[in-house]
């Protein structure tokens, strides 16, 4: 076995989380020799830069979606460690492409990068970080099944459905842990 993230538990040999204290929750890691690759960049995909100097991704801005199930939790992303913000966990989701929805850039970037199944979510609301030249849209749609994601390119080291109440306990991406408190009250 190896260790995961922390609060997620060891990992056995096939990259699953062995339960702990009987949760029988479940990682899925990004087996280190898959050929996974990077998706080509389209018209959206390109740094964003603000008049203080801080940079975002996506010139239309970006999107994500927090999928959520009563019994499995949320679903979250571990970024690879060479993306913006590497090692953290938070939503898949990404920028958007020109004329593209919120909803619609979420739950692509969502099945592109963690198999997450369309016709299994109903959108129950968005939040919207708008920092005047560029916004980032959370996406929450309950998952109406339990399913198990799959890593769909080299973004993603790892996916989990997490609990509610652990998902404090994780190294959160500075933007999802921004946001994270004012989500799960509208989620409690």
């Amino acid at each position: 076995m190896s260790d995961s993230p922390a609060g997620i538990g060891p990992l056995d040999a096939g990259g699953a989380v062995a339960p702990q204290s009987g949760s029988g929750r479940r990682i899925i890691r990004a087996d280190a020799h898959a050929d996974l690759q990077r998706r080509a960049h389209g018209s959206g995909d390109a740094w964003v830069h603000g008049p203080n100097g801080e940079k975002y991704w996506g010139t239309h801005g970006a999107a994500g979606l927090l999928a959520h199930h009563p019994d499995a939790g949320v679903l979250l992303q571990l970024r690879a460690t060479w993306s913006h913000y590497g090692d953290t966990w938070g939503l898949p989701g990404g920028a958007r492409k020109l004329g593209e929805s919120a909803v619609d850039a979420a739950v692509r970037e969502a099945n592109e990068e963690a198999g997450v199944p369309p016709a299994l979510l109903r959108v129950e609301f968005e939040q919207v970080f708008d920092r005047g030249f560029w916004s980032y849209t959370t996406v929450v749609a309950e998952a109406l099944e339990d399913f198990d994601p799959v890593i769909g390119d080299a973004e993603s080291a790892a996916l989990s459905w997490v609990p509610m109440d652990e998902i404090d306990r994780l190294p959160l991406h500075p933007g999802f842990a921004a946001s994270w408190t004012g989500l799960r009250r509208r989620l409690s």
